[in-house]
């Protein structure tokens, strides 16, 4: 009767810490999507940039963390072609804005992750864009194994200030708004 105890007891203690125990997701890069949409007074530009990895950390089915490294350098424009996309991407990737050469990746870190309803959650994340870290917040929904939010950055808390109104006052109709849109699809 002693054994049965002792082994009633160690069985509810294994599945009590499986339970509790953190399970990693991490992202499928390639299924994974990051679309974003600058705008300025006169119009706006849209693309995409990739994820290099990612996972999202789950404990008892509740979200508890993720990490997020973007590969900087697969920044582009979808809403041009030929040699216009070209000299954009040239132009995102050059100093005024992401400095890709010197700040290949940019990186997200989950630091407090609150419940809004069921699978949906208020996140407050760690952004860092070109060794700039600056906090962000947004709701993330997670439904299976997919997960998407969309949210706005402050390009110029990352000291990307090229044609912003806010530190160009005369610039007129060649400002570029200062937050840009992010709309991102996580598949794992």
């Amino acid at each position: 009767m002693k054994n049965l105890k002792s082994i009633a007891l160690a069985l509810v203690v294994v599945l009590s810490t499986a339970a509790v125990s953190a399970q990693t997701k991490n992202i499928n890069t390639t299924a994974s999507t990051i679309e974003w949409v600058g705008k300025k007074v006169t119009g706006q530009h849209n693309g995409t940039v990739n994820f290099k990895d990612g996972a999202l950390v789950f404990k008892a089915k509740k979200l508890k963390g993720g990490v997020f490294t973007v590969d900087m350098s697969s920044l582009t424009a979808t809403d041009l072609s030929g040699e216009y996309q070209g000299k954009l991407n040239g132009h995102l990737k050059a100093d005024d804005f992401f400095g890709t050469d010197k700040f290949p990746t940019a990186k997200l870190v989950f630091k407090k992750i609150g419940t809004k309803s069921a699978n949906v959650y208020n996140v407050t994340a760690d952004l860092t864009i070109k060794g700039i870290t600056k906090p962000v917040t947004f709701v993330l929904t997670v439904n299976g194994n997919t997960a998407t939010t969309a949210f706005n950055v402050d390009r110029t808390k990352y000291d990307i200030k090229y044609n912003s109104k806010s530190f160009f006052e005369s610039i007129g109709d060649k400002a570029i708004y200062d937050e840009f849109e992010l709309k991102v699809a996580l598949k794992f």
